[in-house]
Formats: structure tokens, C-alpha cells, sequence
């Protein structure tokens, strides 16, 4: 099996190293565009044998930016998770949160010498771990073998090839220059990162304020409410942050501010589009069931609170605690927003 070791050599036109990338939604499919602009093959793992063969048949994913065509004969896919993690040498996970576990239970073949990378925005619910603490601890991935990737990056832009920027994140900087290399295109720029543990919680935090500014939205604030309740969560979530991993880190770089601000403001963030349908209200559950995407911020709201909880000394998140109470509690998000921007600056 080829590692990253001797990256020069593996990564020549003869004999790169092989990619795979495990989902069918949108940012999945908008990874695999961006990979096809570089890899001769593309490994593509999807559970629904529908989305399989509509892709053979038409070109394009039946549910998900279907305005993007691929060239077949750079895809090779597959609804046998175990047949892609064997095919390939680095798997790109992009499962929602809450269907990762599910998902991975599938796996009969070891995985510990490949390279992991989370494209994944929250917590694993059943073992209360970020994506890249839970590929350590139940796979034996080392931490150096995992990556994380964060924009601020729309999958809907990607399709329309306008410029996007991306930051990947890993502890081992040539597998990040790497993976940033065959991710990079005329319309993507990417950087590197080593603070792969903050930018997963910043991954999955910034939905969760997304969902906020949607609700605010819904309830009929303006914009210039909007621009407080943005300010005040960049700083809730550096507090966040720094609580579950104190290391040296601009907060207003664009991995972190800049994807909360494109998650919290953009047309196509489906956390907004869920919250804004809260404030207008609907139900949770009547809103999820509007929705054709997953907004991950709803369960990465429970994860964030069950951590804090767990905190000896809990952090101070009330905008994360206003979007638990109503997600969660039941409670009036009129009212809960009223007594929120009481404790906003």
C-alpha cells in the first residue's frame, strides 16, 4: 500500500496516489468535481444504488447539483463501502454527522494505514468525538494521517466554477500541501493549517450560528441586528475554542470567520434556510421535513451544549444555548431571541 512517504514520487502523472469520497450530497459531489480537475480516476462511494445508476445513465447526481456533468470514465463508483476504502490510499469522508456511525459500521477491512479526511461539519453523536478524534480512537489513525477541510466554500459555487478558497488542515503539512494541490483548480484557492482540532469545532459551530442568523431572519431582524449577532458569535466561538483546545490561532482568518460569515449570510446555506423556517414557525420537525438537505447544525447545537456541560467551568455561549432552547426545549424563539439581545454587545 503507498503512503504518503516518497510524496514526489507518488505523486507523479505515472502513479498517483488514489482518492475516494465517501457521500452523494452536495458538498460531496462538489469535492468530486473539484478532484476530477486534477485525478485520472476518482473513487465515489454512494449508498443509494438509484444515484449510482442515474449518475451512469445521465452524467450527473439526480439529487444534488445536477448541473454538474462528469466525465464517467474518470469515476469509478460504488454502494460497496468496503470495495472504495480498498481501492483507494486517501478517503474523503463527507457522511452527515449523524450518519457516520451508521455508515462506518460497515467497514470489514482495516483502514489504519490510510490518510482520513473529514469534510464532515459536526461531532460523531455516539461517541461525542470531532470526526478526527474518532478515526484515532476507534480506527488507529493517527492524527497525522487526518485532514480536515473547511472554506469558506459553498458547494453551489463550486458548481458555477466561481472563485471559492478553501483551508486544509492536517498536523503533517505535506499531506496538506498535497491534498490542497490535487483540490486547487483555476477556481479554487487553497491554504494549509496545522489546527485541524479547532477548525473541525469551527466546522461545526458555524452551522449552529448560521441556524441563529436564520431564526433572527425569520423573526424579522434587520440587518443591522444581524451584523451584532455575527460579531458576537466569532467571539463565542473563540472562547469555545480555545476551552476544548488552546493553541496559537487568528480567529478572524478565513477557516474560521470567514465560513461563519458565508454559512451565516449565503442564499445557499441550508443551517440558515432551517432556521429562518424556525423563526417563521414551523416546527423542527416540520421543517426538517421541508428541507431536501440535512442542516448539520441542528445536531451539532445538542453536541456544543453536551459539551459545554461537561465543562467544569461551562463557557459562556448564550447563542448557542438560545438555538439548543428552541431547538431542543421547545421554547418560543420570539421570545427566546427577545431575552438574547439582552446579553448581546
Amino acid at each position: 500500500m503507498r503512503t504518503f512517504e516518497n510524496i514526489s514520487s507518488c505523486y507523479s502523472m505515472n502513479n498517483p496516489l488514489k482518492y475516494a469520497v465517501f457521500g452523494a450530497g452536495s458538498w460531496a459531489t462538489a469535492i468530486v468535481k473539484m478532484l476530477c480537475e486534477n485525478l485520472p480516476e476518482v473513487g465515489w462511494y454512494m449508498r443509494s444504488v438509484y444515484t449510482k445508476e442515474h449518475l451512469l445513465r445521465e452524467q450527473h447526481n439526480p439529487n444534488y447539483l445536477s448541473s454538474v456533468e462528469f466525465n464517467l470514465s474518470q469515476l469509478k463508483l460504488s454502494n460497496d463501502i468496503n470495495e472504495m476504502v480498498t481501492y483507494a490510499d486517501v478517503l474523503i469522508f463527507v457522511i452527515p454527522s449523524a450518519f457516520m456511525h451508521s455508515e462506518l459500521e460497515k467497514l470489514t477491512v482495516d483502514i489504519s494505514n490510510k490518510t482520513i479526511v473529514s469534510a464532515v461539519k459536526g461531532i460523531i453523536p455516539e461517541s461525542g468525538l470531532l470526526v478526527g478524534e474518532h478515526f484515532n480512537q476507534f480506527y488507529n489513525i493517527p492524527f497525522e494521517n487526518i485532514a480536515v477541510i473547511a472554506g469558506p466554500c459553498h458547494a453551489e459555487e463550486v458548481a458555477l466554477e466561481r472563485l471559492s478558497y478553501l483551508t486544509i488542515s492536517c498536523a503533517d503539512s505535506k499531506k496538506a500541501k498535497e491534498i490542497a494541490k490535487q483540490l486547487s483548480s483555476d477556481y479554487i484557492k487553497t491554504k494549509i493549517s496545522d489546527d485541524i482540532i479547532g477548525i473541525e469545532y469551527a466546522v461545526m459551530l458555524k452551522n449552529i450560528y448560521a441556524i441563529a442568523a436564520g431564526i433572527a431572519h425569520g423573526l424579522g431582524y434587520g440587518d443591522n441586528f444581524q451584523s451584532v449577532l455575527m460579531s458576537n458569535a466569532i467571539r463565542e466561538m473563540k472562547r469555545f475554542i480555545k476551552k476544548m483546545h488552546k493553541m496559537k490561532r487568528n480567529i478572524n482568518n478565513s477557516a474560521y470567520l470567514g465560513d461563519l460569515l458565508v454559512t451565516g449570510y449565503s442564499v445557499f446555506s441550508r443551517n440558515r434556510m432551517f432556521g429562518n423556517m424556525i423563526g417563521k414557525g414551523y416546527t423542527v420537525k416540520s421543517a426538517q421535513m421541508e428541507m431536501s438537505m440535512i442542516a448539520e447544525g441542528y445536531y451539532a447545537t445538542k453536541s456544543a451544549h453536551l459539551l459545554n456541560e461537561k465543562n467544569n467551568k461551562k463557557t459562556h455561549l448564550p447563542i448557542i444555548d438560545a438555538v439548543y432552547e428552541i431547538l431542543y426545549e421547545g421554547k418560543d424563539p420570539k421570545r427566546t431571541f427577545k431575552l438574547l439581545t439582552e446579553k448581546l454587545n
